[in-house]
């Protein structure tokens, strides 16, 4: 293939995006919506190219299917959590805000980790300290000592994304931290 052609495959993706965005905008689907809606899809792409992204993140399917219907299982729960606390307590429900140190160091995974926190109700990351790995995480329905759950949960959501969508590094990396982690568990049984 040639370089033109190359491009225009890897810009393939983000026309049929903008020309989604266009036809949901102006909420119907005839052929000249969609044949304007490439159009411009088109023109935004020639004259604002995005910057080549390069990651060295590796799409496990598998991994990647068990990470979706892990999120869609934790929307579920979380939404009965959240209604419960609502309907328990009111405003009285207590809330807090938890310091976790993330396991890579990767920006690609940590914005994968904050959107996934974020995405059901309860959770979300207040602020990232991309320097020391730090994400600050509100999370609603706190109680004494609930700190260590927020910080196991968030930590094996990032260790699900890293299964998922990691690279060979940070795999291993999350890998050799579960096996000691296992080891130091036995060791103290």
């Amino acid at each position: 293939m040639t370089t033109p052609a190359r491009r225009a495959l890897r810009r393939l993706p983000l026309v049929l995006w903008l020309t989604a965005v266009w036809i949901l905008l102006w909420g119907t689907l005839d052929l000249g919506t969609l044949v304007f809606g490439l159009l411009v899809a088109l023109l935004v792409t020639l004259v604002f190219p995005l910057p080549p992204v390069t990651t060295h993140m590796v799409v496990r399917p598998l991994s990647l299917l068990r990470l979706v219907c892990y999120l869609a299982v934790d929307l579920v729960v979380s939404t009965v959590r959240v209604s419960w606390q609502a309907v328990r307590y009111g405003p009285r429900t207590r809330a807090g805000i938890v310091r976790v140190t993330l396991l890579t160091d990767s920006d690609h995974l940590t914005a994968m980790v904050a959107n996934a926190v974020s995405l059901a109700p309860g959770k979300f990351v207040m602020q990232i300290d991309r320097a020391h790995r730090i994400c600050y995480v509100y999370a609603l329905g706190m109680r004494a000592g609930g700190e260590e759950l927020v910080r196991r949960e968030v930590l094996a959501l990032e260790r699900r994304i890293v299964r998922a969508v990691g690279s060979a590094a940070e795999l291993e990396l999350v890998g050799r931290i579960e096996d000691s982690a296992g080891t130091a568990g036995k060791e103290d049984a």
